[in-house]
């Protein structure tokens, strides 16, 4: 392995490792605001106890997914340095944003959330929760804000003169489709995860008969939670879908396994078997209009293959081609003004000739056989892609039908006697880690080869390092987080055994609410 695909795999590792966090601290942060509103309302003790139970829960995800997530920022100057230069004044301000504003809002009230309960008013308690949960939502948005920018790239240009990508408009990078759109669908499945963790947590303890009152109170409020949750990933999932087809279209194409152009409106492929060599999908079972429908909301807009595309992105090569022998007339000469004006004309696939540099130092002198090779790479891991797509889809269905489950006994009252329910909700545990890590595996691999798409390969964002230095940070990590993952699992499942009551009230259920007398246990 090399020191790209070293690299790369550093990136994966950290960013899949980190992920496991993310989601399941946005959903608790809202779920424990809605379970507090709950006590304030109500006044009943035992709402106390199950907020303080699932904050503490809480606060270990918090901690491992804070320290996680800066090793990942650190990442950008320490293997992707050429990409930091490259678009840096870009790709930083979301992520300064981020870190002045969300981060800071929430690592504030954070702290008075959890040793604010004797000193703070119910209502101010109640205030500082939410500002823990907006916060976490922020903290989202800025890193999602510049993820969705790698995607698609909008407002900023690339300058000739200083070789770096500029903000144009700061406005079309916040309000990037594709960001809002990666924002809303990454939020929601994260709330899927919480009302899942939750819920499979709420029914052991009735398996086990333990705390079964404050576990009814917990598994109802998981199964609302989490039934609006995963009904609006789905609505989400549509809209990423429309977008992709307008701004992402080889994506679509692969996650597809789609290698000619359908007829509008084009079908979708349920299940198949992709065979790249081939260029077609074997045993494909397909539902007639749906792609279509989704990606172009009309019955007359055809949904391009891979084949098409990557005949324009060989177009696209041979324009870039132009505008970059253009920006090398005008490193010679700045006052160049037909070098000027023809990289003006040519500059936005400037990027696609940079695809020539894994073949040619000078994309100028590439023979047409590499510029065919070239057009051809801009197509990802179609088996993958497939696959992943598929998955993730199927753990999102099979999450609404369990919620509607648990949903319908919760209002019932019929959760304790539903013993299928209980080990099915158990089961689904970690099927929602599953799903959102499948899906942001589904993102980045579907942009390759480009780790800014159409601007920057992904190839040259390397930095200038040597195997065995990627070598040594890889196993470092892996082994520091392997560590964190022990500590992690242990302390979640330590406070689970300890019960809601072990920590902040002994108190004994009683009916709705608790006894003054002291019990290790129901």
């Amino acid at each position: 392995m090399d020191v790209l695909e070293l690299s790369r795999l550093q990136f994966a590792i950290t960013a899949l490792y980190h992920f496991l966090f993310v989601p399941l601290t946005l959903g608790l942060a809202v779920m424990l605001f809605i379970m507090e509103s709950v006590w304030v309302m109500t006044g009943r003790p035992i709402w106390r106890t199950i907020t303080r139970f699932w904050g503490t829960l809480f606060g270990i995800n918090f901690v491992l997914g804070v320290a996680t997530g800066l090793t990942m920022e650190f990442e950008f100057g320490t293997n992707w340095a050429y990409y930091s230069q490259y678009v840096g004044d870009v790709f930083g301000a979301p992520l300064a944003i981020e870190g002045l504003m969300a981060f800071f809002l929430e690592a504030t009230f954070v702290g008075l959330m959890f040793f604010g309960w004797e000193k703070l008013s119910r209502p101010v308690h109640l205030l500082v929760t939410g500002l823990v949960a907006l916060g976490t939502n922020l903290s989202a948005l800025w890193i999602l804000v510049a993820n969705g920018w790698m995607q698609n790239p909008v407002g900023a240009k690339f300058n000739p003169q200083t070789l770096r990508m500029e903000v144009t408009s700061f406005r079309d990078v916040l309000f990037n489709p594709v960001a809002q759109d990666k924002f809303v669908h990454v939020v929601s499945a994260g709330y899927v995860t919480a009302a899942v963790f939750v819920m499979g947590v709420s029914a052991l303890m009735l398996l086990r008969n333990k705390w079964p009152k404050a576990a009814k109170r917990s598994f109802a409020v998981a199964a609302a939670f989490g039934l609006a949750a995963s009904l609006s990933v789905v609505v989400l999932g549509d809209e990423s879908g429309y977008t992709l087809g307008d701004s992402q279209k080889m994506k679509l194409a692969a996650l597809e396994s789609m290698w000619k152009t359908e007829p509008a409106p084009a079908p979708i492929t349920a299940i198949g078997l992709p065979d790249p060599k081939a260029r077609t999908t074997r045993f494909a079972i397909q539902v007639p209009y749906v792609l279509g429908l989704i990606a172009t909301r009309s019955f007359d807009t055809p949904v391009l293959g891979i084949e098409d595309l990557v005949g324009e992105a060989h177009r696209r090569i041979e324009t870039g081609v132009k505008a970059y022998d253009a920006e090398m007339r005008l490193r010679a000469d700045p006052n160049d003004v037909q070098a000027r004006a023809a990289f003006d004309l040519y500059g936005k696939d400037y990027g696609y000739a940079l695809l020539l540099k894994r073949y040619v130092n000078d994309p100028r002198q590439a023979s047409p056989a590499l510029i065919d090779k070239a057009a051809w790479s801009t197509v990802p891991n179609v088996t993958a892609m497939f696959f992943l797509f598929r998955t993730m889809v199927a753990v999102g269905f099979f999450q609404i039908a369990v919620f509607a489950w648990a949903f319908l006994a919760a209002s019932t009252n019929k959760v304790v006697r539903s013993r299928w329910l209980l080990r099915t909700a158990v089961f689904m545990l970690p099927l929602p880690w599953l799903a959102i890590e499948t899906g942001w595996l589904l993102s980045e691999i579907g942009r390759q080869p480009w780790v800014v798409a159409g601007v920057l390969p992904t190839f040259l964002g390397t930095s200038s390092l040597s195997v065995g230095e990627v070598w040594a940070s890889l196993i470092g990590f892996i082994a520091l987080y392997s560590l964190l993952a022990v500590i992690e699992v242990g302390l979640i499942i330590r406070t689970i055994r300890r019960g809601p009551y072990a920590v902040h009230e002994p108190l004994l259920e009683v009916g709705g609410g608790v006894s003054p007398l002291p019990a290790p246990a129901e």
